[in-house]
């Protein structure tokens, strides 16, 4: 076995384990102590285990088997065999490791932020692995991979969302625990987005003008950042231009627009919002 394969083998265990840690104390510590819903499949298990006693990571398997089978065909067997060992990691954090931790028993408005920071923190570190727990994970990743313009927090938020008002309801309707639970799930989503693309986020410029070599070469003396040069024609005026694209972070966008506003301040700027930015000059590709 080579080192880079043992490396990736390595690093999905690590992530397995700080992951389903993270997501078993914001789950079983913070959410179940406080009996406000969760979400996805974990969310029924919980209604299972606060009326019934049964564990968690194990109701989570038993319901994910059908989910999983019906999942294979679109995220491929690997993926799957993949994720069920993190499913399996992830249960046995679930009913093994944390209820041996303290539970927090305070405000509530606290308990849903702890739980959708340390949860969102575990979920964004399987999901970096290209894994995943499983259940709703499942659904969330076959239509992302179906419409992949739409962020995985998004789709996550609008699936869970749904879940955990049906569980919510389930376990006696109480609006204020429901809200709670609503806000855990936003900051869930907003954690996953941050860690997996926030840093690797920037923007993108499109410069159109009819000095496309002396604004790049500006933009490359205030930032030291590079860009291409791409032909383009007026519509209106059926003139030859220009259109420099430049990728740069959020701290550098500034200096690009002063660039441009030097070489050529009639110059057409676009800014746009880029999710991942990978290359010379920002993190390599993997």
């Amino acid at each position: 076995m080579d080192k880079k394969k043992i490396k990736n083998i390595t690093l999905d265990l690590a992530a397995d384990i700080v992951g389903s840690f993270l997501i078993a104390i914001g789950i079983y510590n913070f959410a179940t102590a406080s009996e406000f819903p969760v979400t996805g499949i974990t969310g029924i298990a919980q209604v299972l285990y606060i009326y019934f006693g049964l564990p968690i990571g194990t109701m989570t398997t038993i319901i994910n088997i059908p989910i999983i089978l019906a999942c294979v065909k679109v995220l491929g067997v690997k993926f799957v065999v993949k994720s069920l060992k993190t499913l399996l990691i992830s249960n046995f954090f679930m009913d093994v490791v944390a209820p041996l931790l303290p539970i927090y028993e305070g405000d509530l408005m606290l308990s849903s932020i702890c739980m959708g920071l340390f949860a969102g923190l575990g979920y964004a570190l399987i999901f970096m692995r290209d894994s995943s727990t499983g259940g709703v994970d499942f659904i969330s990743l076959t239509i992302r991979a179906l419409k992949p313009h739409i962020s995985l927090g998004r789709i996550i938020v609008i699936v869970d969302c749904v879940l955990l008002l049906v569980c919510g309801f389930l376990l006696g309707g109480n609006v204020d625990k429901i809200i709670y639970g609503l806000i855990a799930t936003y900051i869930v989503s907003v954690v996953v987005d941050k860690v997996m693309y926030g840093l690797d986020a920037g923007k993108v410029t499109l410069i159109v003008t009819e000095k496309g070599y002396d604004v790049a070469e500006k933009i490359h003396e205030l930032t030291e950042r590079g860009a291409t040069l791409l032909k383009a024609v007026g519509s209106h005026t059926k003139t030859d231009k220009q259109v420099v694209m430049c990728a740069c972070s959020y701290k550098q966008m500034h200096m690009v627009q002063r660039a441009v506003k030097e070489v050529d301040s009639s110059a057409f700027l676009v800014m746009m919002e880029a999710n991942q930015v990978r290359g010379e000059g920002f993190r390599p590709h993997e």
